[in-house]
């Protein structure tokens, strides 16, 4: 009789795997379109509350900080292509 109810606990604890894996199968099953986009909506929507926001005073500050990096860079190049552009014409007018 023990060899009866051993086979039974088996034959019970197959199926109860069984039963486990079509749930997760289940779970595991990819979510509508729609349900995907709803996610990820809600999830940008809690990232955005954990940013910290910089101030009115702020921005202006960076934005003319990279205004001001712009108009030297930009003088950089101009003085760098000014000289490159005279040392060709040299060379060109001195072999040419």
């Amino acid at each position: 009789m023990a060899e009866n109810e051993k086979m039974e606990q088996a034959a019970k604890t197959s199926s109860d795997k069984a039963d486990k894996s079509k749930k997760d199968k289940s779970k595991n099953a990819k979510p509508s379109f729609f349900a995907r986009i709803g996610r990820w909506l809600r999830e940008m929507r809690s990232e955005l509350k954990k940013v910290a926001w910089p101030t009115g005073k702020q921005t202006m500050n960076n934005t003319l900080i990279v205004i001001f990096c712009v108009v030297v860079v930009g003088i950089f190049i101009w003085i760098f292509d000014w000289a490159a552009n005279g040392i060709i014409s040299a060379l060109i007018s001195l072999f040419g």
